[in-house]
């Protein structure tokens, strides 16, 4: 007979109780999002909602997207909540460029090792930003894979679902002219890109830590990195309705220079001042410290620009005052110019 003792799930490092309490921690959180449309609640195979919709032409809009390793500092910081509230708000601005607003949300954390009081952590504050954008907290994947992540590694990832009208539909390439204005939103911060680029210099190059405050300013590095993606659902979506922006472009990994293109027409350049505005202590102390280049910071860096919005000039004053009116800073960035499809930077 033999000896040797039998093999469980636990022992090859998969947990399922972890997972069960993770899940209990989470229920009440999800439930706090939930929304007329939403028919069920947590622990079904799936998330169903209910397609009943203001709207006269639906039109679905779906978008997935990360926070990158924004997590690693989250975890030399210990604090999690903020990168809940990144996911979601990375995620509804990205529907937004095209004029939806959101419904219903779906999260997927994985790691080597669940830790339940961190995925709870990590919920509510994806909780928060579905309450403050009215979309539900539908459904979701916790995965322990040991093999697969590092050891005390997390990653998070997220699929949102909107809808928009079809003729409220973003970009309109077509009604875009050269005299066009560029609009600017401010960002927070780094929002949820350039984060290896950020890690890099500060903690490696400048051996500084997340609880030392920034050479330069009175603000501490880990407040400055976790700082929560801004959302930009409210401040924008009357004047979508209104049909007052022709395009608009979250500014996220390629920055400017990549992403204001992606709703241009071939036949028209955006013409960016630099001198517009001043670039926030944080992203002046990568560019010095780092030594990049304009080009290259401009391409891996919001720069303190997190939406750019495209107007005519007739919509431009309609727009700033709108905006100053919803406590939202906004500045001219530029205009659009004849060109083929890209950014230019003026000094």
């Amino acid at each position: 007979m033999s000896d040797e003792k039998g093999v469980n799930y636990a022992s090859s490092g998969v947990d399922i109780s972890r997972q069960d309490e993770a899940l209990r921690r989470i229920k009440p959180l999800v439930k706090t999002t939930k929304t007329p449309n939403v028919r069920s609640d947590l622990g079904l195979f799936g998330g169903l909602f209910a397609a009943q919709f203001s709207e006269t032409k639906p039109i679905l809009v779906s978008s997935m997207d990360g926070v990158g390793t924004k997590m690693k500092v989250a975890r030399l910081a210990h604090r999690w909540d903020t990168v809940g509230q990144d996911l979601v708000n990375h995620c509804i601005n990205d529907i937004l460029v095209q004029g939806a607003r959101p419904l219903f949300f779906l999260d997927y954390i994985a790691s080597d090792r669940l830790e339940p009081e961190i995925i709870e952590s990590i919920v509510s504050g994806m909780a928060v930003a579905c309450r403050e954008s009215s979309c539900a907290l539908i459904g979701g994947e916790l995965a322990e894979m040991p093999g697969v992540y590092a050891s005390r590694e997390i990653d998070v990832a997220g699929t949102i679902v909107g809808v928009v009208d079809e003729p409220l539909l973003l970009p309109i390439p077509a009604e875009m002219k050269e005299g066009d204005y560029l609009v600017a939103l401010p960002s927070s911060g780094l929002h949820t890109n350039g984060y290896s680029l950020a890690r890099k210099i500060i903690f490696e190059l400048k051996h500084l830590r997340v609880d030392n405050v920034l050479p330069g300013t009175n603000e501490v590095i880990g407040d400055l990195l976790l700082a929560v993606h801004r959302s930009y659902l409210i401040p924008l979506m009357d004047l979508i309705h209104q049909r007052k922006i022709k395009g608009m472009a979250h500014i996220t990994g390629g920055g400017l220079t990549d992403n204001i293109p992606r709703v241009l027409p071939s036949h028209l350049n955006a013409e960016v001042q630099r001198t517009s505005w001043e670039i926030p202590p944080l992203f002046r102390f990568l560019i010095e410290q780092g030594r990049l280049s304009m080009e290259e910071a401009s391409r891996a860096l919001n720069l303190g620009v997190g939406m750019v919005l495209i107007v005519g000039e007739d919509q431009l004053n309609p727009v700033l005052n709108h905006l100053q009116s919803q406590q939202s800073r906004a500045w001219v960035l530029g205009c659009l110019k004849s060109g083929t499809g890209r950014v230019e930077f003026k000094s």
